[in-house]
């Protein structure tokens, strides 16, 4: 079974550019969706409700902002929305969903940087790390299979961007955001791409810029994150920047799909 995560940066934007057949050929079984940036009832009726997938949607309460939705071929035993966080919770940036014994959580993850690029936003970034953390410690100490996915809005490690001197000031490389998802590759979270793919030169983000992207000049700052009894099951995990249509490209992992039993 194939989960796909993709930053669309507009899923009615990105609907015009052919968003339906690609999720028709990407041989998925669970996509989430991270910057939606539209109300569940602004989305075209295809979109909403393709045949075959169950969908689920959670919106900002801020006007086309934020917002993530969850596209799966089975609909979830359980699915929450919440970090009980007020503040947070209003970003609609989150979606846990339990498919039998795999739970996948759809998460867009805070940018550093506030209106004017001034890194004032980078302590409610690391909060939303740190509360998203302690909301599923106990599953990863439990040995359960949780997959998280998403827009992490940082780059790990020099070799998770192409120019990554220029960039140590930037929001998403400052050394107190990767501190804080270091934090989490230590307490036992793995990067599955990385797990599979020690090589750099893929990126997952890329400026628009004219000749940026086809020149590879990018950031990885989306990731499948799997707790160790999630691992045993992955057989693959990859980054597709053949698909165009948002400044992201989509990111995936292949498993096994006994996970679910």
């Amino acid at each position: 079974m194939r989960v796909v995560s993709w930053n669309v940066n507009g899923l009615r934007s990105i609907h015009r550019k052919g968003f339906l057949p690609w999720l028709s050929r990407a041989r998925a079984d669970i996509v989430g969706l991270q910057e939606v940036r539209a109300r569940v009832e602004q989305l075209p009726a295809e979109v909403r409700a393709p045949r075959r997938w169950k969908t689920h949607f959670v919106a900002a309460e801020r006007p086309g902002y934020s917002g993530v939705g969850l596209f799966s071929r089975h609909e979830p035993e359980e699915l929450t929305t919440t970090l009980d966080a007020p503040e947070m919770d209003a970003e609609g940036r989150l979606q846990f969903a339990r498919f039998g014994k795999l739970t996948v959580v759809n998460g867009y993850f805070p940018n550093g940087n506030g209106k004017d690029r001034d890194l004032s936003r980078i302590p409610f970034k690391l909060d939303f790390y740190r509360r998203l953390f302690a909301r599923l410690e106990k599953a990863l100490r439990d040995n359960q299979r949780v997959l998280v996915m998403g827009d992490f809005n940082t780059a790990h490690q020099d070799i998770d961007l192409a120019r990554p001197r220029e960039n140590r000031e930037t929001s998403g490389f400052r050394p107190e955001e990767r501190e804080e998802f270091d934090r989490w590759i230590r307490s036992g979270w793995v990067d599955t791409f990385r797990h599979f793919n020690p090589q750099g030169g893929h990126y997952s983000w890329w400026s628009q810029r004219a000749g940026v992207r086809e020149k590879n000049i990018g950031w990885r700052i989306d990731y499948v994150l799997a707790t160790p009894a999630a691992l045993g099951y992955v057989k693959k995990a990859a980054v597709h920047p053949d698909v165009h249509g948002s400044d992201h490209c989509p990111v995936s992992v292949d498993l096994d799909p006994s996970v679910l039993t």
